[in-house]
């Protein structure tokens, strides 16, 4: 059932640790550099963002934080929060945000119950987080950065998609009977931004990895009328 999702329950995001595997987790940033091609996909999401100056820009699902180091040192006086689920990447991530010399606020929480007011942020950005999630937790989590995100604030995601060559039909293949994308691949993902409430949602670009073709999107906040 895609056409409105009127029954969305309300139980709370399954936690899977990154590579499914807790004694994995050291190795995920090493995974995603040579595997997902991460050099090439975070900096063009980071690019179509549109941040514009003393923007407070939310990194859903931030991981390691590779993507929230990015967007400050692409734009310093940007306001930048990462929020993840999993307390063991939230530690890497902030040892590597010392490392890089750069402030990041960090909290631990769930993506379909963001610990935000409304309206509050300007972007958020998400790198390779709604495969991992239900459909149901993937439209619970977008209403739920709709409601963060100010009148006019976009959110801007990198995450598996349809394979758009043959060359990427194979891993797609593997990679829709793992986890939660098949919805990914049958490219459903702009179907349930709109669902969620997102305008203008749209595929902006796509790029060949070795786990299939990750596809970048936005959407759009519309300012309610008066």
């Amino acid at each position: 059932m895609l056409e409105g999702e009127a029954a969305i329950k309300s139980e709370p995001i399954p936690y899977i640790p990154p590579l499914r595997f807790r004694s994995l987790t050291p190795f995920f940033d090493t995974l995603l550099k040579w595997a997902a091609n991460e050099g090439n996909f975070k900096p063009r999401l980071v690019e179509q963002s549109g941040i514009q100056k003393k923007s407070r820009v939310l990194d859903l699902g931030c991981g390691t934080a590779t993507l929230a180091i990015l967007v400050k040192k692409s734009h310093p006086d940007a306001e930048v929060t990462g929020i993840d689920i999993d307390p063991a990447v939230l530690e890497i991530a902030k040892e590597k945000t010392a490392k890089a010399g750069v402030g990041i606020s960090f909290d631990l929480g769930s993506a379909n119950k963001l610990p935000y007011p409304d309206n509050h942020f300007n972007r958020v950005v998400s790198s390779m987080v709604f495969h991992h999630l239900s459909r149901e937790n993937k439209i619970r989590t977008m209403k739920e950065v709709l409601r963060v995100l100010k009148p006019s604030g976009e959110l801007h995601v990198a995450d598996l998609g349809k394979p758009h060559n043959a060359l990427m039909r194979l891993p797609s293949l593997v990679m829709k009977h793992l986890e939660e994308v098949g919805d990914n691949v049958q490219c459903l993902l702009p179907r349930m931004l709109r669902i969620a409430g997102f305008r203008e949602v749209a595929e902006t670009d796509k790029v060949m990895t070795l786990f299939g073709t990750v596809a970048l999107y936005r959407g759009r906040k519309i300012k309610e009328e008066a």
